[in-house]
C-alpha cells in the first residue's frame, strides 16, 4: 500500500518537535512493513533568512528535501499572505504542493491515497489535490482545526465541504468526532483513532539524577508544564496558583509569545526562586523532565488529544488536567492523576495540593500508560485505508 502523508504540521530540521505526533503515527504505521509512504510537508515561502522577518526567517532554513527516521520528506514552498490571505490559504497550499506530488508520481511513487493531517488549511487543500489527481483522501482532525478555526464562517464551510468529500475521516478523540458531527457530518463516517505513546522512549528515568538535571534539590514537590507558551496552555493560571502551594517548585518547558509576560508575572508574584522557565526542551530530554516532576499540570483551554499527558504517565508521573476536549478520555483512573473542572488558580491549587498529598505509585501510573500503545491506532489505520482502496478498485 502506497500512501502520501500530507501536512504542514510535520517536524523538520529547524523544528524537530513540530508536529511530532504526526511523524510518530506514521513511523508506527510503517513499522509493520505493509505500507510504503512519502511525506509532503509544505512550508510558507519567505524571501530569505533575514533578521527583520523575526521567527519567520527560520522557514528559509528548512531544506527542500530531507530524510527523517528513514522517511523521505519534501518541503515545497507555497504562498501565504498573513491575515488577509487566510481565506486563500488552502488554495495557495494546494498550488504550492501540486508540483511536488506530480514529481513523486513521475519518479515512480504513484501513491494510492492521500493521508492529510489537520483540517484547515491542510484537509481543504488535500481535497483540492485529491480531486485534481483522482486519488482518494483521508483527513485527521487534531484539535484547534475543529475547536477554533471551524468557528469562523468561511473556514467552517470549507472544512465541511472537505469532510463531505473525504473518503475517510479520523479524529484523535471522541470529543472531536462530536465537533465534526456538529458540522453536519454523519457520526458513523468518523473513525476515532487516538494517539499512542512511545513506551520505549518515554519511560521512568533515575529520579534524583533527573531532578538535579533541572536544578531541583531537596524534598521540594515539583510541578511541570510542557507546551508552547501561548494563552491556550494556561501557564499564567498555574503561576497564579503557586502562591497557594508553599514550597512547591514549577518547571515550565516551551517557547512562545507569552514568555515575556510570564517572566513579568513571576517577578510580580515573587516566585523567582520557585519557577524555572526552561525554554525548549528537546524531545529526547522530555522523559528526564517528566521523571523529575511529581505532577504534570495541563491547564489547557482545549486540546484534541494532549500527548503530554500520556508521555508523563509513561514516565511514571501522574497528571492534573483541565477536564476539556480529549483530557477526560485519557485520565480515567486514580493512578493516572486527576481532572479539574476549570483552570482558575484556586482550582489548580486545590487539586494540585490534593494530588501531591496522595500521589499514586509511579509504577502503577506507568502500567496505566502501557494501555495506550500505538498498536490499536495502527490497526485502525490499516483497516480504514484497505477499505477505502478496496472500494476504489471496485468502482465504489
Amino acid at each position: 500500500m502506497r500512501i502520501l502523508t500530507f501536512s504542514t504540521l510535520y517536524p523538520n530540521a529547524t523544528a524537530p518537535q513540530f508536529g511530532v505526533f504526526v511523524e510518530n503515527r506514521l513511523r508506527h504505521l510503517l513499522a509493520g512493513g505493509e505500507v510504503e509512504a512519502r511525506v509532503v510537508a509544505p512550508v510558507p515561502w519567505v524571501p530569505g533568512d533575514y533578521g527583520w522577518l523575526g521567527s519567520y526567517a527560520r522557514l528559509a532554513r528548512i531544506p527542500a528535501e530531507e530524510h527523517r527516521h528513514g522517511i523521505a520528506v519534501r518541503h515545497p514552498r507555497y504562498p501565504q499572505l498573513p491575515r488577509i490571505g487566510e481565506t486563500l490559504h488552502p488554495l495557495g497550499l494546494a498550488l504550492g504542493a501540486l508540483p511536488a506530488l506530480r514529481r513523486l508520481q513521475r519518479e515512480g511513487f504513484d501513491f494510492e491515497l492521500i493521508d492529510a493531517h489537520y483540517f484547515y488549511p491542510d484537509g481543504v487543500a488535500a481535497a483540492l489535490l485529491a480531486r485534481r489527481l483522482g486519488k482518494p483522501f483521508v483527513v485527521t482532525a487534531r484539535g484547534t482545526d475543529l475547536v477554533t478555526i471551524a468557528q469562523h464562517p468561511l473556514p467552517r464551510r470549507m472544512i465541511r465541504t472537505a469532510a463531505e468529500a473525504a473518503d475517510g475521516l479520523i479524529t484523535v478523540s471522541a470529543s472531536l468526532a462530536e465537533e465534526l458531527a456538529g458540522l453536519g457530518i454523519a457520526r458513523e463516517r468518523v473513525t476515532v483513532l487516538r494517539n499512542g505513546v512511545d513506551l520505549a522512549h518515554f519511560r521512568p528515568a533515575e529520579r534524583e539524577a533527573a531532578r538535579a538535571r533541572f536544578g531541583v534539590s531537596g524534598p521540594a514537590p515539583v510541578l511541570a508544564s510542557v507546551g508552547h507558551l501561548i494563552p491556550r496552555k494556561g501557564n499564567e493560571w498555574i503561576l497564579r496558583a503557586l502562591p497557594a502551594l508553599p514550597g512547591v517548585r514549577l518547571l515550565i518547558a516551551g517557547q512562545g509569545p507569552e514568555q515575556a509576560m510570564l517572566e513579568g508575572l513571576i517577578r510580580e508574584l515573587g516566585l523567582a526562586g520557585r519557577v524555572t522557565l526552561l525554554g525548549e526542551v528537546a524531545h529526547a530530554e522530555l522523559s528526564q523532565l517528566y521523571s523529575a516532576a511529581d505532577v504534570l499540570v495541563l491547564a489547557t483551554g482545549h486540546e484534541g488529544w494532549p500527548n503530554v499527558l500520556l508521555e508523563a504517565m509513561a514516565c511514571g508521573t501522574p497528571v492534573l488536567a483541565n477536564a476539556v476536549s480529549g483530557c477526560p478520555e485519557i485520565v480515567t483512573a486514580p493512578e493516572a492523576g486527576r481532572l479539574m473542572p476549570d483552570r482558575q488558580p484556586e482550582t489548580i491549587a486545590a487539586h494540585a495540593a490534593a494530588l501531591l498529598a496522595a500521589l499514586p505509585d509511579r509504577a502503577a501510573t506507568r502500567r496505566y500508560a502501557e494501555g495506550f500503545s500505538w498498536e490499536a491506532t495502527t490497526r485502525g489505520q490499516l483497516d480504514l485505508f484497505r477499505a477505502i482502496l478496496a472500494r476504489r478498485r471496485a468502482g465504489g
